[in-house]
Formats: structure tokens, sequence, C-alpha cells
């Protein structure tokens, strides 16, 4: 098994959409439909007929794409994007299409662009939902400015305008829908508009409201698309727990055939907000998509002294900014990943494991002794059937498999020059301190415990080195902001760094859990820590070497 991932964690990409335009889509019929009856209402080609950008027309061929059996590839959409990206407007012109177009499948047919042949929704109902009438409001005003009274789509398919709702006979309805999850329970939607779901927190009642709008077009086989700006992370708004499981759903977590749609566009994470090139630079990327956008006034209400630096990666970066209570910097730990590096037999490197039986993960960590590159040797939580795969999320029943990860610590041992080996002691006690010393003690040239009454070749018991972990935490986190070294990208060392939080403790700042119950794990973390500290320990005490520390600054 190769020690480097294939790709980067999801939550490290900048472009999300899927590359190219599929074989089979109904999207076609979309595009068309939108520069035959729908126009601009504003902006720079105002009254022109409608024209999607390049990324709004591939979003819309890849979310009206099909399998060869006529099902939607894609079950739920999200675009998260920076303000100012015309979502609104892209939204109200789905809600149209949805509404009008024949954007249900009739026939498959080869002649046709996307081999599809379409037809309209059978007695369209299509909901804007929000948690307010506010929230709705500009998505209402885009439509009612591209289906006024008299304009072609409206005398075509016989629409009768309101503010609020949209009526085509016998029996098509677009409206608002803002009430409660419990008065939206049962309604046939065909199609919802989940407005800012930034917003849609659990105070105002967002997650249930969101679960119900999606059962009630599950029955259907309909679907939700959502539009955002980038959270607040850790509110548990309806968009963080979508980002979160298009995340699992693109790092192998999940096992549905059908998918999320994300698009979503992110700044480099190397970008530097002091730098103004920089920043225009980052613009420059997140708005590629976007002409009407004026990036001198983004640049300067970016400089604004009243501008909160949180709220400018977020709304104009769209990145997900990480709490104040994070142990790292997320951006500064994804400009850090290089899965491209491989770490090859024979190596010279250093390995922390810290395991669980059955209640956290289970993780082995490595780092190269010659330029400090942090690599996965495995990452297992309890259910896992496979070992060398890594499934993460919420404690699963049943207990990890300890023969596996036996078996990955002696693959380990024997691909590499393993220089020095520390493993926590708590549930691992007797491999720790029995079972790998015995085999291994006579192949490493340092010890974990070198000296003193109880010598130990791999055991390093964390209850009892708590001082020591301490500093190591401070000084990776350090590293850290001064991008001091590389990792491999893996998504579960990458998800356990976001995950941990700063301990203030006897000695210093160390990490933590959110809660000691939370399911959000950061073991791959903690070993992360830990290899670096054993890389250190080795430089300052055992074999010597030369090293190439690689900074990139």
């Amino acid at each position: 098994m190769s020690s480097a991932v294939e790709h980067t964690a999801a939550v490290d990409r900048l472009i999300t959409l899927p590359e190219g335009i599929p074989k089979l889509t109904l999207g076609w019929e979309a595009l068309r439909f939108a520069a035959e009856y729908l126009k601009h209402p504003n902006g720079i080609r105002a009254r022109q007929p409608w024209k999607f950008t390049s990324g709004q027309a591939r979003f819309i061929l890849w979310w009206y794409s099909l399998d060869d059996d006529g099902q939607w590839l894609f079950y739920h959409a999200a675009r998260q994007l920076a303000k100012g990206s015309g979502k609104s407007p892209f939204a109200a012109a789905l809600a149209l299409i949805e509404f009008c177009a024949p954007v249900r499948l009739y026939d498959f047919d080869p002649k046709r662009p996307g081999g599809c042949k379409g037809q309209p929704v059978d007695m369209p109902l299509v909901q804007i939902a929000a948690t307010s009438e506010a929230q709705t409001e500009n998505t209402m005003r885009q439509i009612r400015a591209m289906a006024p009274k008299g304009s072609k789509i409206v005398q075509k398919f016989q629409l009768d305008p309101g503010r609020l709702q949209y009526n085509m006979m016998p029996e098509g309805q677009l409206k608002v829908i803002t009430s409660s999850a419990a008065s939206a329970e049962g309604a046939e939607a065909t199609f919802v508009v989940a407005d800012e779901t930034e917003h849609w927190l659990p105070a105002v009642g967002g997650p249930e409201l969101a679960s119900t709008l999606i059962d009630n077009l599950t029955k259907s086989g309909n679907r939700m698309l959502e539009t955002a700006n980038a959270p607040k992370p850790g509110k548990g708004s309806v968009i963080e727990d979508t980002y979160e499981a298009w995340c699992d759903q693109e790092d192998g977590k999940t096992r549905n055939d059908r998918k999320i749609l994300l698009d979503a566009r992110m700044a480099p994470p190397e970008t530097d907000l002091a730098d103004p090139d920089s920043v225009r630079a980052a613009l420059e990327f997140v708005y590629e998509d976007c002409p009407w956008q004026n990036l001198e006034s983004t640049m300067t209400r970016i400089y604004s002294p009243k501008a909160k630096p949180d709220d400018i990666k977020r709304k104009y970066f769209n990145w997900r900014a990480a709490p104040a209570t994070s142990w790292a910097d997320w951006q500064k730990w994804s400009a850090m990943a290089r899965p491209e590096i491989r770490v090859e037999p024979g190596e010279r490197i250093v390995m922390f494991f810290d395991g669980s039986k059955s209640r956290d993960h289970t993780a082995l960590i490595g780092c190269r002794m010659s330029d400090g590159h942090v690599f996965t040797l495995g990452v297992w939580k309890p259910g896992d059937e496979d070992a060398s795969a890594s499934h993460d999320g919420e404690d699963e029943a049943g207990t990890v498999d300890v023969a596996a990860i036996d078996a990955r610590v002696d693959w380990a041992m024997d691909t590499y020059d393993v220089v020095l080996f520390l493993s926590d002691v708590k549930e691992w006690e007797g491999f720790a301190k029995v079972t790998w010393p015995e085999r291994y003690r006579d192949r490493l040239p340092m010890w974990a415990v070198p000296s003193g009454k109880s010598q130990e070749p791999i055991a390093w018991d964390m209850r009892s080195h708590d001082r020591e972990f301490t500093m190591a935490a401070e000084l990776v986190e350090a590293e850290i902001n001064d991008l001091a070294f590389t990792h491999d990208g893996h998504p579960d060392l990458t998800d356990h760094v976001q995950n941990a939080r700063r301990h203030d403790g006897r000695w210093g700042i160390s990490v933590r859990k959110e809660t000691p119950n939370s399911p959000d794990k950061i073991d791959a973390c903690v070993c992360m820590i830990g290899a670096r500290m054993g890389r250190r320990l080795v430089i300052a005490n055992g074999p010597k070497e030369e090293s190439s520390e690689a900074f990139f600054l």
C-alpha cells in the first residue's frame, strides 16, 4: 500500500464542480429554454436574452445529468459562492426553468445535445424557501423582474404573477414558503430553492425545515438547490451540514450512488491579506466567472477600517474561517498540503501511534527525517473492515480490527527505516509495552524512553508526558503559522486537525476535542504532533543526519 493518498482532502479543493460535461443530461433543454424565454433584468446585460456564464452552464449540465437508467446523478445541490457571485439571479432563473421548461426525461435521443428529450414538470410546485420572508426577497425580486406581466414567458405559459406567488393553469404554483417545519410537511414540491442557508440555524428551526423539505421532495424523486455564502463554522447551519456531507462523499466516507452537487470556488489558502497584490489575485480567481463583479469596490471594502477579517474571509474569499477556539489555522494547513510527495521505501522516518479499541479512532502517522514531511500510515475507526480505508464519522458499534492495525505497523517497520517509534499506552498497553518491543526493540536506534527506571523502546504514555506533549503542540502550532513543513493532505488527517480545539492546560496550550463526547475526532492530529516531536527528539539526541527542513513562505 502506498504511503501517500491519491488525492487531497475534499475540504482543500478550491473548485468543486466536476470537470468536463456529462454525456447524458437534460441541461441543454434548460439552457435553450432560458435563452428563449428569459432576459437579464439588470446589470451589464440588462434587457438582453438570458445567457449563463460558462461556470453556471456547466453547473446546469451536471445538475440535470442522468445515468443510463434515466435517474438523476445528483439528488441535492448547493452553490456556496462569494458575495456578489450572482447566486440569487441564478436561483431565480432555475426556479423558472423548473416551473416551465422541459426538464424531466421524456426519452433518450442520441441525435439531441445531451442525448435526452425532455418534457415539462407535471403540476409543478416550486418553492422559494427560507426561515424568514426577508431571506427570499432577493430571489423573488429577480423572478418578478425576469417574468413580469406581459413578458414572453408569462404569455406563453399563461402565468399569473404576484409578489410572493405565481400561478399556472391548471395547477402549477411557484411560491414563497417560510412556514414552520410542521406546516411545511406533506407538500408535494417538485423543486425547492433553499435561500441563504448559512442563516438556517437551529435557533430558527433551519435544520428541521430543511429536513422536512427534503423528505417532501424525496417522496417524488425531486430535488433542492441551496444558495449560501460560506457559513460561520460550528453554528450548525444547513449549508455547513451540506458541505460536510459533500466532503464525506468526496473523501469516500459514504456509500450513496447518487450524490450532492456542490458549486464552490475558494481563494487559494496562501493568500496574504496584508498584501494587496495577493488579495487582488485571489479575488480575480474567486470571481473569474463573474464579469459583473467590481473588484475595485471589493478591494475597498476589504481594506475598510471597519471590516472584520473573519467576515472578509467568509464573504469575499469564500473561506470556512476556523472557529476562534480552533487550534490550527485552516487555510495555512491547506497551504502546506503536498499530496504529490512520496515517501519511498527505505527512507528514514519517525512514527507515532495513538490507539483506541472502541471509542475514538486509531491513527499511525509518520514524519520523514530528511525534511519533516508528515504522511498518513493509517486511520481506523471502530467498525472498519478494511484497514487500508478510513471512513471517518460518528462512533459505530464494534471495535477496530486489531490484527489489521498490527499488520500495518509491521508493514511500516519493514518498509521504512524507522528511527523512532512512539506509541501511547492507553488501551494498547499490551502492544506498546510487550508485543511491539519484542519484535522491534533491536531494530530501533532510538528508544521512546531511553533512560531512567522504566526504559521503554516504544511505549510513550501521554498521561505522564503532558508537559512534553503540550510543548510539542505549541511548537507545531507555530510551525503551521509559519508554513514550516508539508503534509500529505490526507482527508482524515485534515479533518482531525480541523476538529482540534485549543486547550489551556497546566503547561500551556495543547489540543483537545470540542467536548469529551464529541463525535469529531482528533487522534490523527495528536499523532501528527507526536511525529513532529519525535523527529525533533531524533535530531537533538539520536542518530545524526543532515536536515533539509522545508519552509514555504
